[in-house]
């Protein structure tokens, strides 16, 4: 079983920058493909950015250039880097890994199938105000 702890979230202002951070108990895969997701009241989950174990990223257009997903594999975090926040950025966050039912090719298209993500954390709340 893989436990995944976010942390980092808080209130910031417009413009500011969080960074969130996901302890996992292990990477239970030698190649996995690990994501951030969030979901605000009222709406649907979506995904926020995915990194496989090679590096590759993919991110949601709303968030490109403005957010930086990275991970630290020899210490098992993920992280999720958040420059320019915006009060539509407020969001429960949660961080995913794929579920070995997936290869991690696709892991640049599992961004829009949060169902494919097997582990997920309890979430850290992120609130932007204007």
């Amino acid at each position: 079983q893989v436990q995944l702890v976010e942390s980092g979230g808080g209130s910031v202002q417009s413009g500011g920058s969080l960074r969130l951070s996901c302890a996992a108990s292990r990477f239970t895969y030698s190649r996995h493909c690990m994501g951030w997701f969030r979901q605000a009241p009222g709406k649907e989950r979506e995904g926020v950015a995915v990194i496989d174990t090679s590096g590759t990223t993919t991110y949601a257009d709303s968030v490109k250039g403005r957010f930086t997903i990275s991970q630290d594999n020899a210490e098992n975090t993920l992280y999720l880097q958040m420059n320019s926040l915006k009060p539509d950025d407020t969001a429960m966050y949660y961080c995913a890994q794929l579920s070995s039912l997936y290869s991690i090719t696709f892991c640049a298209t599992s961004i829009g199938r949060s169902s494919r993500f097997r582990y997920w954390g309890q979430g850290t709340q992120v609130t932007v105000s204007s």
